[in-house]
């Protein structure tokens, strides 16, 4: 065999083989709160606001606070999705809650079409957003934790409510 059409074929299995190994890239962000009130009422609180902003008709009229979408709400886990009406792309968003001394609550979100840092800062927003509307901001010990190496785009974010 011609050494050029081996070292090609050999250049286009490694290739491939990287590419699937690697994956899809996504666009993720995650987020931790911590809260001074029980995890009993964060929760309700989340699912509550999730619910609120379910209706895409309102989306006119709130910017990215809507579309909205309740997965499932098992004990200690939410999962929702948003879906942006900007840029159309699906975040799926993943709560985790966790008592101890405080309520610990840890947000995942993701967007599987892309790398794009403005993706990130609406991974982002479809969190905090959540606890903007909510008005979780306020509860008393009320802290968040993040940055743009656990949320790329996350220095980037304006989330202001429309």
């Amino acid at each position: 065999m011609d050494p050029k059409v081996l070292l090609l074929f050999s250049a286009l299995v490694l290739g491939s083989a990287l590419a699937f190994s690697i994956g899809v890239p996504t666009a993720q962000c995650r987020v931790i709160w911590a809260f001074g009130i029980p995890c009993d009422e964060v929760y309700i609180r989340v699912v509550s606001q999730i619910k609120e902003w379910q209706v895409a008709a309102s989306c006119g009229y709130t910017g990215e606070n809507c579309s909205y979408e309740l997965v499932s709400a098992g004990e200690n886990l939410i999962m929702a999705t948003h879906t942006s009406p900007t840029t159309m792309s699906v975040n799926n968003l993943k709560f985790s809650f966790r008592q101890t001394t405080v309520c610990k609550v840890l947000g995942d979100s993701s967007c599987e079409v892309s790398m794009n840092p403005a993706d990130n800062t609406t991974n982002y927003c479809s969190l905090q957003n959540v606890m903007n509307g909510s008005d979780l901001i306020s509860a008393v010990g009320y802290k968040q934790y993040s940055n743009k190496w656990m949320c790329v785009g996350y220095d980037l974010a304006n989330c202001t409510m429309s």
